[in-house]
């Protein structure tokens, strides 16, 4: 199952990756230690259950050695970097006309970090907002939360990183028209977009405290229907097994699944073939 070829991976994500941080040289080709790690974030398969002699000529890792450098890798945080470096490169790929912001429940099957039962999905479950450009591209992803909490918990804090993310990538976050549901209709979420100067197109909650009747609110209900792009991303990411139900209790391993499955995400999208 390849996920990736060879040449992308060695053109887009080994640039990015910090070698020197194990200690000591590989005893593998990197291309080919990206590719199990890739293979595991498509198949969903436990660490365990990792073909590792499909993917190692000559020397090979056990799935230990393969699990220590995505572990390392995540902490010294070069996931997000080769999601990042691809944004700040690729970003003329992307349409930022309007942005989707969007809340995901995840069960979580062996606890851990950020986990909490959700009781509408009768689960215990880990919470995450991920903002998508025009198209449906994954842009970014917020700290995940625990299930049980709503998706307006710390929403400013969360919302920040994501615009962090952003400029840390060149996309500026003033001028965006970002769409939202009524979950996030709250005075304060409207308030901090319009102090970054990003006009919030979100229907009014009735069931909001602040809602009023006479309330002349910004809403675009034409611009608001480009969010069902967002159900696009959803489905992406969807088949990625495993992102599908989340194993891992380290919550920084589970948003560093998240940043490779976006760097996949878009560069299947970047290096389609035009069709005529």
């Amino acid at each position: 199952m390849e996920v990736l070829s060879k040449d992308m991976i060695r053109q887009w994500i080994l640039p990015a990756l910090t070698f020197s941080a194990h200690g000591r040289p590989s005893v593998v080709e990197p291309a080919e230690l990206v590719e199990a790690i890739l293979y595991k974030l498509k198949s969903g398969c436990q660490w365990r259950l990792l073909p590792v002699k499909q993917f190692f000529t000559g020397a090979s890792l056990t799935w230990q050695g393969v699990y220590a450098r995505f572990n390392a890798w995540r902490k010294d945080g070069s996931w997000q970097g080769v999601w990042l470096k691809m944004l700040r490169e690729n970003g003329g790929h992307l349409d930022c006309s309007s942005v989707q912001l969007d809340g995901s429940h995840t069960p979580a099957k062996n606890g851990g970090e950020a986990v909490g039962y959700q009781g509408r999905k009768k689960a215990r479950t880990t919470t995450a907002l991920f903002l998508a450009d025009n198209r449906g591209q994954p842009l970014a992803c917020a700290s995940p939360q625990a299930g049980n909490h709503h998706d307006t918990h710390q929403l400013n804090a969360l919302f920040g990183e994501i615009c962090a993310s952003l400029e840390a990538a060149n996309i500026p976050v003033a001028g965006l028209f970002l769409n939202a549901d009524k979950a996030f209709d709250t005075q304060g979420f409207r308030q901090e977009c319009a102090r970054r100067d990003i006009e919030a197109n979100i229907p009014r909650n009735r069931r909001a405290a602040d809602w009023q009747t006479d309330d002349d609110t910004f809403f675009d209900p034409e611009l608001y229907r480009r969010r069902v792009v967002v159900e696009h991303a959803n489905a992406w990411l969807d088949g990625f097994k495993t992102l599908l139900v989340r194993y891992e209790t380290s919550v920084g391993n589970w948003l560093a699944w998240h940043w490779l499955a976006f760097v996949v995400i878009f560069l299947r999208k970047i290096n389609q073939k035009p069709t005529f």
